[in-house]
Formats: C-alpha cells, structure tokens, sequence
C-alpha cells in the first residue's frame, strides 16, 4: 500500500522512494531511482530525474527542474520555477550525461523563485538565495545572497529573518529569540 498521494497526472516511474505522507501533485514527472523523504509537497509541473535525492519536508513549487546530481537535506524550499544544472558546458550534439556535476543543498535553505543554481555550487544550511539569484559560487551556511551573478549581501536567522550582527559578533533573531555569532566570516547559532 503506498503512503504517499499522487495527483492522476502525475507520472512516477519504477524504482523511486517516495516517503511517507509526501504529495505529488499535477503534470509532475518523478524519474527512475530518485529518492524522497517524508512529507514532501512537490508541485505542479516538477520534473525530478534519476538519482536525485530529497530529504524529508523539501517544498517544491510549481515548474522547479531538479537533475540528476542534486540532493537536498531537510527543510529545503525550492520556489516556483527556480532550476538546477547539472553539466557546465552542455551541447545539443555533445553526450555528457556521465559528466553530472553534483550539488548539494542544506538543511533549512531556501531558494527564490526563478532562481538557477549553476551545477557544482553547494548551498549551505539554512542559506537563503534571493529570488531571480544566478549563483555561480558555493554558499555558505546562513548567507543571503541575491542578484546576477549572485552576491552575499548578509545574513539570515534559521527563521528567514535577517541578521544584524553588533561589535560583539552577536545578533539575535526577532521572530525566535535565537542568538547567532560571527566570527572569522563564518554564523554559528548559539543557543
């Protein structure tokens, strides 16, 4: 008996783990051997192909494209239409599908709409990526960043708030009361 819920549009091909509780809605194609947690809402219009893997609780809007070479930890939010790559130099007359590149996506990270996600570049825990960003860098954990090419410009709480850090390398998020430190360029939470 399968736990999961698929809309009759959806198309999920053999060998894939879908945990349980997790919902594949309309005209969304699920590929051969791909894995997903417990709890996903993959939205209308997703393509997921081979080998890629989601943790539990990813949110996957409407028209997202994951290739192979992707995973994504718990917690990750993929907005509407944003799209991974996952070979840097593609050609329609050049075959390098044993040429993937790998991303990997953190706990707790977000990615804006419209977003591309150029293959290679990991996505650090609980990083939060502007909508329309074009990273073309790994990012770090607690990083916001936003533009094209994609730019850092600050730092975002576990709650999606961002960070004003003081002369003593302390903030503290307004909706958790959560503490963070800066230090050596790097966010920690200190709670």
């Amino acid at each position: 008996m399968k736990e999961y819920y698929a809309h009759e549009t959806a198309i999920v091909d053999e060998g894939c783990e879908i945990g349980k509780g997790t919902k594949i809605w309309h005209f969304s194609h699920l590929m051969p051997n791909c894995k997903l947690g417990e709890n996903c809402n993959i939205g209308q219009n997703v393509v997921i192909s081979p080998e890629v893997v989601l943790g539990n609780n990813v949110k996957v809007q409407n028209n997202v494209s994951i290739y192979t070479g992707v995973t994504c930890d718990d917690d990750v939010f993929l907005g509407p239409s944003m799209v991974f790559t996952n070979v840097i130099n593609p050609r329609s007359a050049v075959n390098r599908r044993g040429q993937y590149s790998k991303t990997h996506v953190g706990r707790g990270a977000s990615i804006g709409a419209n977003s591309t996600i150029v293959c290679g570049h990991d996505i650090g825990e609980f990083a939060f990526i502007g909508a329309g960003a074009v990273v073309t860098k790994t990012i770090p954990s607690y990083a916001l960043v936003v533009g094209n090419p994609s730019k850092q410009i600050g730092w975002m709480s576990e709650y999606g708030h961002k960070l004003v850090f003081g002369t003593d390398g302390i903030a503290i998020c307004p909706e958790s009361n959560e503490k963070y430190q800066l230090k050596n360029g790097v966010v920690s939470k200190i709670n």
